[in-house]
């Protein structure tokens, strides 16, 4: 979701520049800032930008700057009349304090409130407010192409995760086999060292195999291969923001991942599940920066 552009357009009188920041966010949080001069013009800013971005923080800035030998008016103005009526009175307290008028007179009455107006009537023309536009979409491309260009590095990162969690999944396979053996031999041996206990044997063998059982992880990792595989297929699916749903299918693989763990009771497939996690982590991090 991250991106920058830029786009800059020119009109009979000015130069449009407009800028378009994007960072991750859960939903679309939009920031416009526009010259006074193009206010009528930020609501279909608004709409544009986010009918393309979808997604994200995004902040999006606009100046304006007036051509060379470009008859354009002030957006602002001295007011003589105001300045005038301070003079006075700066005069007058000046002779009634003994003291000689400021030598800076012009620059002390340009700090007293209202002598600088704005002309707030000024609204953009058409071509102004075509050139507005065509910058922001030059803008807006810019920072979709580099959105698109940190989706395709994105794309080798999960999908060299996905492969390193899948090559570990199968290396579990000669742990296991060895695991139930180790496990009833371990049951066995300190039910032999208890004296003189008396058991039905039958009964025994049933709790062994229910207790065997219950570490059994074959649907642990027939899930987290298919989710492995569902996460591959929504990445590469043509639909756009598939962003929150990677995100969603990353914390199912989590669980089956932990309840592998728990289960396995074993040195090495633990050492394993770690590596596991620690993979997983890495997609969980990056997947919040897809759309």
């Amino acid at each position: 979701m991250t991106g920058f552009g830029k786009g800059t357009s020119c009109s009979a009188t000015k130069k449009i520049s407009v800028e378009i920041k994007s960072l991750n966010s859960k939903q679309l949080d939009l920031t416009v800032r526009l010259p006074y001069y193009f206010r009528e013009h930020e609501m279909e800013l608004r709409q544009s930008v986010g009918r393309r971005a979808e997604r994200g923080k995004i902040d999006l800035s606009a100046g304006m700057e007036n051509l060379a030998g470009a008859e354009c008016t002030p957006s602002a103005r001295l007011d003589i009349g105001i300045m005038q009526a301070y003079s006075r009175q700066v005069a007058e307290a000046a002779e009634a304090l003994g003291t000689e008028m400021p030598a800076d007179l012009v620059a002390l009455l340009m700090r007293f409130p209202d002598t600088i107006r704005t002309d707030s009537t000024d609204t953009a023309g058409d071509d102004d407010s075509a050139a507005l536009a065509e910058a922001a979409s030059k803008a807006l491309e810019a920072m979709m192409d580099h959105r698109r260009q940190e989706g395709r590095e994105l794309e080798k990162f999960f999908a060299a995760r996905i492969e390193v969690i899948r090559g570990l999944l199968d290396s579990i396979a000669p742990y296991e086999a060895e695991r139930v053996p180790r496990i009833r031999a371990r049951l066995e041996e300190n039910i032999a060292r208890i004296p003189a206990l008396e058991f039905d044997k039958g009964r025994m063998e049933q709790e062994l195999i229910f207790y065997i059982e219950k570490l059994d992880v074959n649907e642990e990792k027939q899930r987290l291969r298919k989710h492995l595989d569902y996460f591959l297929e929504t990445m590469n699916a043509p639909a756009a923001g598939q962003g929150k749903k990677l995100g969603f299918i990353a914390q199912e693989m989590g669980r089956e991942i932990n309840t592998l763990g728990s289960k396995s009771n074993h040195a090495e497939m633990q050492a394993i599940v770690v590596r596991m996690k620690d993979a997983l982590e890495q997609i969980k991090e990056q997947v919040l920066n897809v759309m």
